[in-house]
């Protein structure tokens, strides 16, 4: 985790059928953000790897999707799992940069 970047994670099981059918949303959102150095989108096979002691939440079903600020508050998603609205809930939720860079990222979300 980066201290100046916002991050988008999936926590996924490879046998988990609604994970399954995010890839290639999740992978296509990935590819619209891979030029924004501000927001990362990420995703970690949670049956394979153990979060790191001190992690603010726990990871209770699959896909677990979170948004870690970048000043290291922690925004659950909940909303559909469709490119649109991933898109809008970054915009709302990002770490606010200066006045240009919060034009382009909000120009690159839209």
């Amino acid at each position: 985790m980066s201290q100046n970047k916002d991050v988008l994670i999936e926590f996924y099981a490879p046998w988990c059928g609604h994970c399954k059918k995010l890839i290639p949303i999740y992978d296509e959102l990935g590819e619209l953000y891979s030029d924004n150095e501000n927001i990362v989108i990420a995703k970690m096979d949670a049956t394979e790897n153990d979060l790191p002691e001190g992690t603010p939440f726990q990871v209770q079903g699959f896909p677990t999707i979170k948004f870690i600020k970048a000043d290291g508050s922690v925004v659950d998603y909940a909303g559909d799992r469709s490119l649109e609205d991933f898109q809008k809930f970054i915009t709302l939720n990002a770490t606010p940069r200066d006045e240009k860079a919060k034009a382009e990222t909000f120009k690159e979300d839209l």
